[in-house]
């Protein structure tokens, strides 16, 4: 069984992943007939009241947080390499270009948490696939922008698209129940909530991107 890594980044849409499309994530791996192995970080988060979208002033653990949705059923990310995974997927929420990266902050100027990098790196040279979900391929960007000029999308939001650009990948837009493919690099996108107007919206693209995901493994 295909095993495929789904890097989470806390738990909730504006400090963490996207919770709706973890799951639509999870879902859509098993009903492929691969196995989803749940990673994160270990690393601190600044939490954020969804009742009101502010800052508390707290934080919490990425890596606890995940094990929310993963069911517990998570590890450190720094403990896994390529040659555990046969793919790998970022589901979106806010936390992708904030815990995970400094996107959120930085734009294209931004880096990627360290443990994530090397990852996402190793994957890439070993030539499997990558899909990023919502706003992660600025992750993607980030990581590998320079060296590869990928094809990325995150649906067609002018400033985030412009801001991918320049960290020398190239956007695509893309409709909500679509997703863009990179061949040569090995790596698919969908835009999900970046355009999503409810769940099934959002459902109908993450299903395609990761049925696609998973044809590109040799």
């Amino acid at each position: 069984m295909k095993k495929i890594g789904v890097v989470l980044s806390g738990c909730g849409v504006r400090d963490g992943s996207e919770i709706h499309e973890a799951v639509l994530t999870l879902l859509a791996i098993d009903r492929n007939g691969a196995k989803a192995v749940c990673l994160a970080p270990d690393m601190e988060l600044k939490v954020v009241n969804h009742l009101n979208m502010n800052e508390t002033g707290t934080t919490r653990n990425v890596l606890v947080e995940s094990a929310r949705i993963a069911r517990g059923e998570i590890t450190d990310i720094k403990t896994v390499s390529a040659s555990d995974l046969d793919a790998l997927v970022f589901p979106g929420g806010f936390g992708a270009a904030k815990n995970l990266c400094s996107f959120a902050a930085e734009g294209d100027k931004g880096s990627v948490q360290p443990d994530v990098l090397r990852l996402v790196r190793e994957m890439s040279k070993a030539k499997k696939p990558i899909c990023a979900i919502c706003i992660a391929p600025t992750l993607i960007a980030l990581a590998l922008g320079k060296d590869l000029s990928p094809q990325l999308t995150i649906g067609n939001d002018k400033g985030t698209a412009q801001a991918i650009d320049a960290t020398g990948s190239r956007h695509v837009d893309c409709a909500v129940d679509d997703f863009v493919i990179d061949r040569e690099n090995l790596i698919v996108s969908t835009p999900a909530y970046m355009l999503a107007g409810h769940i099934a919206q959002a459902a109908e693209g993450i299903e395609k991107a990761i049925k696609a995901t998973l044809e590109l493994i040799k």
